[in-house]
């Protein structure tokens, strides 16, 4: 016998044992296997709808929606079937928040589910449920593969499969309606959480020299290393969509399904997750439309729709389409479905974005866009974009970026990311797509200013943001029914933006008032009397015999302000006092507040330079105290 004829009949067996345990894999199916299920009645009564969801990318990187973006075959492919949305947006910059609206149809700051991610599950609003509740009760197949990430408790009978191996195709009958939700995971921030070794293995499709950087980045290989990378990413999002159409289309139900692509937020280059610029919260959006339903659509295949949709409107949508009555607790509208007019949805040009915690970093930012233009306003401009997160840095290109402003080495827009916010920034998103000039101080914008100020006021107050709660009070008072705690606060919620539309005027005209509230005010109007003051910076120094005298209040959150302003107007050496208060409260989420301004004033301030992070000691603690104290004592 030949010698290597043993060695043949070994390989051949063992390809054959592979191969046999790879069909038994039941998680395993080719693309274009038809499956036993194909056999649907012809007239199907409602629709499926498939919601396909990539993590953390904005519009600004495909070629459907920029022209410098990279080619996306498939969803282009479904766009010439379907609907390109030009203006669809997130709520939120951020996973858990962004998601808790679109599983809700709620905008999360009036449902307690705002903060990312939840130090409690909060409940969800009174008689309502996840909307794929409902359509589970109308007799639809609910999957979901397989992210959640929910700020709210779930309750029973929302999904029949949530698991890595969900699929419709598990249903039992051929007849029955599915709804499908899948989330592609190789887009998330963590991809990009890459090794320098990295960079000199992988070679990106797109050669790094040759790549657009935004111009508010520094032009070095590692941002454009990073910007390439991601780039590739787009196109893995767009190859698993084109995989995802084609099982539909084997199992013979692609012209029985609505399929929704869409990014689950903007991201995740610097400065876009965890932030209210567009690149932040403009996702890309494309449906496609079957043909077996377009009569539930009076827009024609491949025609694009320019009014403003946004993520608390997708559960209506959902439930449009199956013929579902729409709940009254929902805060969105339908975009599409038997009764929407397309003509309507192109009227509609206004969406309203958030940002507040983002795991153990804290601030507090509203935008609202109206048409072309945007207004983001800061309710606390002393602290900086680059605010210490420990997930964002670890992004070479994060941590590059605070490297140069520490050695000087940033142009003024470049060294913008760390310096103090403006309370309103206005910018024209046609003309300036990356938000780098500000109108807020021009005298010809003021008008249009003074506009979306109002307007945005007039959102806040109409849904009761109970972002305006410091979190430990929201944890404390109003965790177990935030709805109706917000529809109580509603007369205290507009006294607290008119004082802080305080911070809009000068400070000449802002004092009397704010010595008003300091003096007169309830506790939480003495929360926000300091804070605004504080963002006048030193010419608030009038201010601080009074504030000062709040070191001593009773409420720790008026004491954790008071030792904030002393330290920003006054010029008062605040760590001492905060460590007091950091190792004094029995509360996690008090300490978690005083961890992040302490942390503020050692990194962006001359105080806490010398900071003994040894001495930092709570008695109270949570997993997001644990991240800042490993930030503190440099082990994170």
């Amino acid at each position: 016998m030949n010698p290597i004829q043993p060695n043949l009949f070994l390989t051949f067996l063992l390809v054959f044992v592979v191969v046999f345990e790879h069909a038994k894999d039941p998680r395993i199916q080719e693309v274009n296997q038809p499956v036993q299920l194909a056999t649907r009645s012809q007239s199907p009564s409602v629709p499926n709808i498939v919601f396909l969801i990539s993590e953390d990318n904005s519009k600004h990187f495909m070629d459907l929606f920029d022209p410098l973006g990279v080619e996306i075959p498939a969803i282009r492919g479904m766009a010439e079937q379907g609907i390109t949305f030009t203006h669809a947006f997130s709520n939120a910059p951020v996973c858990s928040v962004a998601r808790s609206t679109l599983i809700t149809g709620t905008l999360a700051t009036r449902t307690g589910m705002h903060l990312h991610r939840k130090i409690e599950l909060v409940p969800m609003p009174d008689g309502l449920e996840m909307f794929p509740a409902y359509l589970r009760k109308a007799g639809y197949y609910t999957t979901n593969n397989a992210k959640k990430d929910y700020n709210a408790l779930e309750g029973p009978g929302v999904w029949d499969a949530s698991s890595n191996q969900a699929s419709w195709r598990d249903r039992t009958s051929p007849d029955q309606p599915f709804f499908h939700q899948e989330t592609f995971m190789e887009s998330h921030e963590s991809r990009l959480h890459f090794s320098r070794e990295l960079m000199g293995t992988y070679q990106p499709a797109d050669s790094p020299a040759s790549v657009l950087l935004a111009p508010h980045y520094p032009d070095t290989p590692i941002f454009r290393f990073t910007t390439a990378y991601h780039r590739d990413k787009i196109r893995e999002i767009d190859r698993w969509v084109g995989e995802t159409l084609r099982k539909l289309d084997a199992d013979g139900e692609l012209e029985n399904t609505f399929v929704f692509y869409f990014g689950d937020h903007g991201g995740v280059l610097p400065g876009s997750k965890g932030y209210l610029y567009e690149t932040g919260l403009h996702v890309p959006l494309v449906v496609r439309i079957p043909k077996n339903y377009r009569h539930l659509v009076d827009t024609n295949p491949g025609e694009e729709q320019h009014g403003f949709v946004s993520f608390i409107d997708f559960a209506p949508t959902a439930l449009s389409l199956a013929g579902i009555d729409i709940p009254s607790q929902m805060d969105g509208s339908a975009f599409l479905g038997a009764e929407v007019r397309s003509r309507e949805v192109e009227a509609r040009d206004e969406t309203i974005g958030h940002a507040d915690r983002f795991d153990e970093k804290y601030d507090m930012v509203r935008s609202l866009r109206k048409g072309k233009y945007k207004y983001i306003r800061s309710y606390h401009p002393f602290y900086p974009d680059a605010l210490q997160n420990n997930y964002r840095y670890k992004m070479l290109a994060f941590s590059e970026w605070r490297e140069m402003h520490k050695d000087g080495r940033l142009d003024s827009l470049q060294a913008r990311f760390f310096s103090p916010k403006p309370v309103e920034m206005l910018f024209d998103v046609e003309e300036d797509p990356f938000e780098i000039r500000n109108l807020a101080n021009e005298a010809s914008f003021k008008p249009k200013l003074q506009q979306l100020r109002q307007r945005l006021n007039e959102v806040l107050l109409e849904k009761s943001d109970l972002g305006f709660l410091p979190e430990s009070q929201l944890v404390a008072n109003a965790i177990e029914d935030p709805v109706a705690y917000g529809r109580n606060y509603h007369s205290q919620l507009r006294k607290l933006l008119e004082i802080n539309d305080l911070g809009t005027y000068s400070f000449e005209e802002a004092q009397g008032p704010l010595q008003h509230f300091l003096d007169a005010g309830t506790q939480l109007e003495k929360y926000w009397a300091i804070t605004v003051a504080s963002g006048f910076g030193v010419e608030a120094v009038p201010l601080a015999s009074s504030i000062g005298k709040l070191r001593q209040d009773e409420d720790k959150m008026v004491v954790l302000r008071a030792i904030e302003f002393m330290g920003i107007a006054a010029e008062v050496d605040p760590v001492a006092d905060l460590i007091e208060l950091i190792n004094g409260t029995t509360d996690p989420v008090e300490v978690l507040l005083a961890l992040n301004t302490l942390v503020y004033f050692r990194d962006h301030t001359p105080f806490g330079k010398t900071l003994d992070a040894a001495t930092v000691k709570p008695i109270a603690t949570n997993e997001e105290v644990s991240r800042r104290i490993a930030y503190l004592v440099g082990t994170w």
